[in-house]
């Protein structure tokens, strides 16, 4: 999509590049006096769709192009969906970063670990609660609670408004780790006159409450209980609480507990390094674990999102070098499953559950809450901000709208609904949208990124589907066939069916090349098309495939 729009100086404008139609790959952006502030930088995962392609990002081109002009990058906190896009993309961008302790630590950790390769990105610490400048914005740190440590709203001052930006957040009243959410700063907020909220839209279908990490931990002392064998549990490797929760539980069952996971390492060394981990906990290494009892051992494993190359996958696979489950052992998924993901963790819960390993998700056991608002709480948000406009985001398009459904009966005068690349301009009288700019997907191939839709990957989706054939022609100087075409499709044309198949294609072939013109029998491009679409054609009459095929020719 082209930019279709002027961005007006003298008013405040808000652009979602990612996370505004989908639930991940989060980017804001807030425009005002010719300078754009930065709101997280985050990534989304592909799962199979392509082969390879695992890690995808918002299309910065738009703000690329106006890096000059970039202030600053907040970082709400340090989930992937809003900083795992930072050490790929920031060399577009050249800005200072501004992020609270963990969260810095957690993108100095994946920097320093080689994500995106090796750089120096500026990162400022900022403790929650503070106040500062930049550029024409005036930030405020607001804690809240979630899933990890220090996540943080931004209270985003303008001399022509306010606007809360509520990152990830809910209200839990016993976090277990960090700070309960500063009621009192954002009431206090709301009584300064709220321009605008933008706000968190994963869980607006959910009535009631999102439920408290305390919660968690006493079920969980209590399904441990129940459990012989060994005990795996696979949760997100940011919750710390979870962490914590996961091993007081195990020592109250008399177990002892080992890291399973590169990721879950990477985080409690930086939940020690900041203070949300006390070092007198100590988790064995798998390899120390499994020379324990089985009824003494619990493991806390990466992978509950069904990633194909995480700790649990290898495990339900047979193929991990130190745990191995038997008959009886059991598995709790301590996690939601995040849409588009419920293939894959499907298949590794059937192969542990054909292993006779006993599957524990959260529709069996009270084994995890969200780190997501439900309605009651987003009620109580709306009661204590008061926005004058209501713009939903972190959600998929039905989240979005029915959000702004909700917004209206809590009684905010305007909502709008703005997907990716629609360009608000937040005025007194209500927000209007104003424009478009271009917006998209970027991938990472590799160690290169390109486009979604880039030819190379549109190229790749073809041979998932269809296949590919590549084609040896021998011709001479008028043209004529010498010797028989050199066919090869792997993974299309069965090797062992005695040259059956491979025959009738070169057959096609050269009929195809005998009906090309004598006079176009000099031209290469020619004689190359004519086999080419004698493959496809035959191919497709014999085996309903039409591959990517490539036909190499040698004139002599």
């Amino acid at each position: 999509m082209k930019d279709t729009v002027s961005i007006p100086r003298d008013r405040l404008v808000f652009v979602a590049l990612g996370g505004a139609g989908e639930i991940g790959m989060n980017l804001y952006l807030y425009g005002y006096k010719g300078k754009w502030l930065m709101v997280d930088l985050g990534i989304s995962f592909s799962g199979d769709v392509i082969p390879s392609i695992n890690v995808i990002m918002p299309d910065i081109r738009f703000i690329e192009e106006r890096r000059k002009d970039i202030v600053g990058l907040v970082i709400t906190h340090g989930h992937e969906d809003h900083l795992g896009a930072v050490p790929y993309l920031w060399s577009r961008l050249g800005c200072p970063v501004f992020a609270t302790p963990f969260a810095a630590a957690i993108l100095e950790s994946k920097i320093a670990e080689g994500d995106g390769g090796s750089q120096k990105i500026p990162i400022t610490n900022v403790p929650l609660s503070h106040r500062f400048d930049i550029g024409p914005f005036n930030l405020e740190l607001i804690t809240v609670t979630h899933s990890i440590p220090e996540p943080c709203a931004l209270a985003i001052r303008t001399p022509v408004g306010t606007v809360l930006h509520t990152g990830d957040w809910k209200f839990d009243p016993s976090p277990l780790v960090g700070d309960i959410a500063d009621i009192g700063a954002l009431g206090r907020v709301g009584d300064e006159g709220v321009l605008a909220m933008v706000s968190d839209s994963t869980n607006v279908f959910v009535p009631g409450r999102s439920g408290s990490e305390a919660e968690v931990r006493d079920s969980l002392v209590k399904l441990f209980a129940t459990c012989a064998g060994r005990i795996a549990v696979t949760c997100f490797a940011s919750n710390v609480a979870r962490l914590t929760s996961i091993t007081a539980a195990a020592e109250e069952n008399h177990r002892h507990v080992a890291l399973v996971g590169r990721s879950l390492w990477r985080v409690v060394d930086v939940a020690r390094r900041t203070g949300y981990l006390s070092e007198a906990i100590r988790f064995l290494t798998d390899d120390e674990a499994k020379f324990l009892p089985p009824d003494k051992v619990l493991y806390i494993c990466t992978g509950s999102q069904g990633e194909p190359r995480s700790a649990l996958a290898r495990i339900a696979g047979g193929s991990h070098p130190c745990v191995g489950l038997q008959p009886g052992d059991t598995v709790i998924f301590s996690s939601r499953v995040i849409p588009g993901n419920e293939r894959a963790i499907f298949y590794i819960q059937n192969q542990l559950v054909q292993k006779q390993i006993h599957v524990v998700t959260d529709k069996d056991h009270f084994v995890h809450v969200s780190g997501h608002p439900a309605r009651g709480e987003m009620e109580r948000m709306y009661g204590l901000i008061r926005p004058h406009i209501a713009i939903p985001v972190h959600g998929e398009m039905r989240h979005l709208t029915e959000h702004a459904r909700f917004a209206a009966s809590c009684q905010v005068p305007h909502t709008l609904v703005a997907e990716d690349g629609v360009v608000v301009d937040l005025a007194p009288e209500g927000a209007t949208i104003i424009g478009h700019v271009p917006v998209g997907r970027l991938v990472i191939d590799g160690n290169r990124i390109m486009a979604w839709d880039a030819p190379l990957l549109r190229e790749r989706r073809k041979l998932i589907f269809n296949g590919s054939a590549v084609v040896t022609l021998v011709v001479d100087g008028a043209g004529r066939v010498i010797g028989s075409p050199l066919l090869s499709a792997p993974g299309l044309l069965d090797p062992d069916n005695g040259g059956i198949e491979l025959g009738d294609v070169v057959v096609a072939i050269r009929a195809a090349i005998a009906r090309v013109p004598l006079g176009a029998r000099r031209d290469d491009d020619a004689l190359r098309e004519a086999a080419r679409l004698a493959v496809r054609r035959s191919l497709k009459d014999t085996h309903g495939k039409k591959p990517v095929t490539d036909v190499h020719l040698v004139r002599v």
